[in-house]
């Protein structure tokens, strides 16, 4: 596939993401992406105020482009996989430079210690579980 740029990167990362049915359009509202993401208006709201998408107005109404939409894809597939919004920040920042093969390494490096930080959760949570279980064995027991 050749070379690619962390924007590139990111933009194939969310292209299936979230729901593929919706129609393609210039412009969306904010009930639009709402429902499209299953976010509250409330969620887009914050993160217009945090900075990460900034949606053009008419009036009071948020009128959304298509780069919105990607960047709101980027947002909720990272907040999904447990990235902080200074990560989240930070991702978007490299996206929106069209980066170079520096910012491909930054993608990587983050990626990849969320995936350790979501590991280690995970052996973390087994554990409890265990022992969680071996509690409840051990109260059936004696009742």
């Amino acid at each position: 596939m050749g070379e690619m740029t962390a924007q590139s990167m990111l933009e194939h990362l969310v292209e299936n993401f979230a729901d593929n049915t919706t129609e393609k359009k210039e412009i969306y509202r904010i009930g639009d992406l709402a429902r499209e993401f299953d976010v509250s208006l409330r969620t887009l709201r914050f993160y217009e105020d945090r900075g990460l998408i900034s949606p053009k107005r008419s009036g009071s109404t948020r009128l959304y482009s298509n780069d919105d939409r990607v960047r709101l894809k980027i947002i909720i597939l990272a907040k999904n996989v447990g990235f902080s919004l200074i990560d989240i920040e930070s991702l978007l920042k490299v996206y929106d430079d069209d980066s170079n093969e520096q910012d491909v390494g930054y993608l990587v490096s983050k990626f990849k210690e969320q995936f350790t930080k979501l590991t280690s959760q995970k052996e973390e949570l087994e554990h409890s579980i265990i022992e969680l279980s071996n509690a409840i064995t051990f109260i059936e027991d004696k009742a």
